[in-house]
């Protein structure tokens, strides 16, 4: 293995470097394995025997059916689909068209605006919940999916991340679309767009990931149960059940695997919107 200016690596920086690799590798799919590992293990084995058996004696999907015989799982693993798919649609619409405007259009206090947006993130959600409750409630939104959408429905981060994607592209090649008679709605659709593919992937799944995992925002809007989310909907089973670390971890593994086949869908995108999406200097 060679440094960038062709110098050999010592032997001890490649080991170090692998062990640290895998020490991160450990940390991070570790306990997902050990989840999906202990929701596939029958009732009589011991999960809490030591040394710790990693390897189910008799693997079985039992507890997954016992997940939804305890509680409607599908049911709210649908109404998390709904707002996610929404919040993926209004994320990827409205940061595109506001990063848009603050990257190519000139007009008085466009730098007061990416400023808003910056401060922004520096609010923490906990912070403005209760403004939000309110408005929700003022609005007749409350314990309705679509008030659990609208505070998500665009996010701050994607709107900057979108603004440096377009930043990022030539300014010539809308110049001469320009010169060419094509108006800011077709540059937009037509030029821009088109180049930045990679950012909407990394803003739909942060947009995607962030209505699935979210638990406090739901848990305070909504109040019938035919509404709950998946988050929700699976904490009756650390209520109810929270002696049986089966069904927790079987419970859990069905909220994990569409976030893992949408970034095993989108990985392509999603790197290389990483580079798009970039802070310039």
């Amino acid at each position: 293995m060679n440094r960038e200016g062709g110098r050999r690596m010592p032997v001890w920086e490649i080991v170090l470097r692998y062990v640290l690799l895998l020490a991160v590798l450990a940390l991070t799919v570790g306990p997902f394995l050990w989840q999906l590992s202990t929701s596939l293990k029958g009732p009589h084995e011991d999960i809490f025997s030591s040394p710790p058996s990693f390897l189910p004696d008799d693997p079985t999907l039992g507890n997954y059916s016992r997940v939804a015989e305890t509680i409607p799982v599908w049911d709210y693993a649908l109404n998390s689909l709904k707002v996610a798919l929404a919040n993926v649609l209004t994320n990827c619409v409205g940061a595109a068209l506001a990063g848009y405007a603050l990257a190519r259009l000139r007009y008085r206090g466009r730098r007061a605006a990416t400023l808003a947006f910056i401060l922004a993130m520096l609010v923490p959600v906990e912070g403005i919940i209760i403004a939000q409750f309110t408005t929700m409630r003022d609005l007749g939104l409350n314990n309705t999916l679509v008030g659990v959408l609208l505070p998500l429905s665009v996010s701050a981060l994607n709107v900057l991340l979108m603004r440096n994607a377009f930043l990022n592209l030539p300014y010539e090649i809308e110049e001469a679309a320009f010169v060419d008679g094509a108006n800011v709605w077709q540059r937009f659709v037509r030029i821009a767009l088109p180049s930045v593919k990679g950012t909407l992937a990394v803003v739909a799944i942060f947009a995607f990931m962030g209505a699935w995992d979210d638990f406090l925002w739901p848990l305070i809007v909504l109040s019938d149960p035919q509404n709950f989310t998946l988050t929700i909907g699976l904490n009756y089973l650390h209520g109810t059940f929270a002696n049986d670390e089966r069904l927790v971890a079987a419970g859990t593994i069905i909220a994990v695997m569409p976030l893992i086949v949408l970034f095993a869908c989108l990985q392509r995108y999603f790197f290389r919107g990483v580079g798009e999406g970039a802070v310039k200097g």
